[in-house]
């Protein structure tokens, strides 16, 4: 097959719309087996290359001709537009943005050594493997509080009810964060991740920085025992966090500590009660527990494309080379699903072996969170269905609405009844 390096000669696949978020499989599945990188655009009229196969997907992860380096991927979104007008509007509105990327996205995730490697170190500090385990008891007691809650109910939300309490509650435990803040957090959360350009999110940016700003000059004021009260006061060689690292650092664990298991708890749960025979499995064997939420992760997993990145240099991808300067996005959840490295990639089997999976990333910027999320997600799923044996759908699969969403694949509300 001849390899395609001129720029985009077709106009790029408006994707990311409604129908898509409700069934992504098929699509993307289609997208795999037109060319290994498709030109897409985003939500807010950006154009990118959608990398959508296994193989591709991971090299890419960990290739460092793709920069994360924000304060220089700003610079290529007004000639990465597929829109002349949204272009326009982007150069007019430019100051007015300017202000939301780069005080929230300075942190880890947003950024190449030789800056990831010293953020990553002084986060890895305060986010240890000890203090995660240390919170197995707090989090069983947590979820079994709340499935008593549950108790009586004849149909509820259990996103609201479990799936989302359960990783909120404990990121605040991590951080500090008062829980009566919940509700005005959860809202900013859910519009910045959305990957919509609008008033509203920029509006949802601003009032996170504030929030952030007043606590960690909180934590400054009284330090606690807890993560965010360690990285204001985080030292790697006489290096301290800026005030803005901090400020994006804070914003960065709260969002990721929760969002991706909230997901993951409730595309779970869709996944258990839409397959009998896993119920059954699971029932009949508790130590396939970790193994079920591995493949819960690869069959529908909670974090459906990786964050952005560009090319500093042509990169071929298959067939495909994507030009210098240009955005793309790595799909997770179309590589969870490739045939060339998953037999039967549709069905859900949670006896398959797990190796290498991608659906928290691959390289340095795999998810530190990720033995969090996965911590978190054993213990829900397998005490709900431990007290709730008869726990069903309360309306058709097919009529559940997921959330539209760039980054993140998650369940608006998720009704069940409880008996």
């Amino acid at each position: 097959m001849a390899r395609t390096e001129a720029r985009q000669t077709a106009p790029p696949i408006d994707l990311f719309t409604p129908a898509f978020h409700q069934n992504p499989h098929k699509a993307l599945a289609d997208l795999r087996r037109t060319a290994p990188a498709v030109p897409v655009t985003t939500p807010n009229g950006l154009r990118t290359w959608l990398v959508t196969g296994y193989e591709h997907a991971r090299a890419l992860l960990a290739d460092p001709r793709l920069s994360k380096d924000m304060r220089v991927g700003r610079d290529l979104i007004p000639r990465n537009f597929a829109d002349p007008d949204r272009q326009r509007e982007f150069l007019a509105e430019s100051g007015e943005r300017s202000q939301f990327p780069h005080v929230l996205s300075v942190h880890m995730l947003d950024s190449d050594p030789p800056d990831h490697t010293r953020l990553r170190r002084l986060v890895g500090r305060a986010f240890t493997a000890r203090r995660v385990e240390s919170l197995r008891p707090r989090i069983t007691e947590l979820t079994d509080e709340l499935l008593d809650a549950m108790t009586g109910y004849g149909r509820l939300d259990l996103m609201e009810a479990l799936a989302f309490p359960v990783p909120f509650t404990v990121i605040c435990w991590l951080l500090g964060v008062p829980p009566g803040d919940r509700s005005a957090f959860r809202r900013w959360s859910n519009l910045l991740v959305s990957g919509a350009g609008t008033d509203e999110v920029r509006e949802a940016g601003a009032s996170m920085i504030a929030y952030l700003e007043a606590l960690i000059e909180a934590k400054r004021a009284e330090p606690a025992d807890d993560m965010l009260t360690d990285l204001v006061h985080a030292q790697d060689a006489g290096d301290a966090l800026s005030s803005d690292e901090l400020i994006s650092m804070a914003f960065l664990l709260l969002v990721a500590g929760h969002e991706t298991t909230v997901n993951l708890i409730g595309n779970g749960t869709v996944g258990l009660l839409t397959h009998p025979e896993v119920r059954r499995q699971l029932a009949a064997d508790e130590s396939l527990w970790p193994a079920a939420v591995e493949e819960f992760l690869r069959h529908d997993g909670p974090v459906t494309n990786a964050t952005w990145r560009f090319t500093t240099e042509p990169v071929e991808v298959g067939s495909v080379i994507i030009p210098e300067g240009e955005f793309v996005t790595i799909s997770l959840g179309a590589a969870g699903r490739d045939p060339a490295r998953y037999s039967d990639p549709d069905r859900l089997d949670i006896t398959r072996p797990h190796t290498a999976s991608v659906a928290f990333g691959h390289g340095i910027h795999h998810c530190l969170g990720a033995p969090l999320a996965r911590l978190e997600g054993r213990i829900v799923l397998s005490r709900l269905l431990a007290r709730f044996p008869a726990l069903r759908l309360a309306v058709d699969a097919d009529q559940l609405r997921w959330r539209s969403s760039l980054m993140m694949r998650g369940l608006e509300e998720l009704p069940v009844f409880t008996a």
